[in-house]
């Protein structure tokens, strides 16, 4: 583990995943747990019943019928996808009240709620079943920022600077002053939470996709995704955006650039209703 790392995680303020999810990731482990175990461990916990027939309910997945019970919700869904809702809807409560001071957290979780429908919807063109997988990973992506401004906000800024004056990637520039860069930061914390491979490795390798392993597909599809999120900040449109894709991507997706700037116009459509979703009190434009 280098040096970089153990500064910020020293400095941060410690992150956990809530006692819920982690009673819900234990079950899910257990080779020996059936659909009946997962309900029972959601039902115990009022909030995330609730939350999770909240989603299930939602314009997000489009039912024709409304689902009252979580054992119904657990059945339609599965296992991996309620966990990976459950885990979305974990990482935000993970991080609130840290202080709008360091970061504006509410910009920071519409750019990242845009992100992951921006890969859900990728995922879809390309015919991938686990969508929500990929929800999940294009709303991870960038959490290793929130460590960083926490722990090291002057580098963090210093950084931000280099970037824009020498006009490089944003990540180059974290390695240069930090000595790491936020994707693996994020990385690393994802390993700390026991979170699986197909939700890490798309983290720390999604601004080098062609670095990733097992995962390839993943870490492309968050690649592109995340291009599209960051567009607006680095006030490029989206043609110009999309210019900037890892060739590698491209190549593993079999997406093509049209099909893909399609995609934010849809993302924004959905992007207030998820924010309600997964941060109930925020106030999404």
């Amino acid at each position: 583990m280098s040096t970089a790392w153990e500064n910020i995680s020293q400095h941060a303020r410690p992150v956990s995943l809530p006692d819920a999810y982690l009673r819900l990731k234990t079950v899910l482990d257990d080779p020996k747990s059936n659909l009946a175990d997962v309900a029972d461990v959601v039902g115990k916990d009022p909030a995330m019943a609730a939350r999770l027939l909240r989603i299930v309910n939602s314009a997000y997945f489009g039912l024709a019928t409304e689902v009252d019970t979580v054992s119904r919700a657990v059945a339609l869904l599965g296992t991996q996808d309620v966990h990976d809702l459950m885990l979305a809807a974990s990482v935000t409560q993970s991080f609130e009240g840290l202080s709008d001071q360091v970061v504006d957290m509410e910009r920071f979780w519409l750019k990242s709620v845009l992100c992951a429908i921006c890969a859900r919807e990728l995922a879809t063109l390309c015919n991938v079943l686990d969508s929500e997988r990929l929800f999940v990973g294009g709303l991870l992506r960038d959490i290793g920022h929130l460590l960083i401004y926490q722990a090291e906000p002057h580098k963090a800024q210093r950084a931000i600077e280099l970037a824009q004056l020498q006009n490089a990637p944003l990540y180059k520039a974290e390695r240069a002053v930090l000595g790491i860069d936020y994707a693996r930061v994020g990385a690393e914390l994802m390993r700390q939470w026991q979170l699986p491979r197909s939700l890490w490795e798309p983290t720390e390798f999604h601004i080098e996709p062609k670095s990733s392993g097992d995962y390839a597909l993943f870490t492309a599809l968050v690649h592109i995704a995340a291009v599209l999120a960051d567009a607006p900040d680095r006030d490029q449109d989206i043609d110009s955006a999309l210019e900037t894709v890892s060739g590698i991507a491209w190549e593993l997706t079999g997406l093509s650039p049209a099909e893909c700037a399609l995609v934010p116009h849809r993302a924004h459509s959905q992007v207030t209703g998820v924010m309600q979703l997964i941060l109930p009190h925020a106030q999404a434009a």
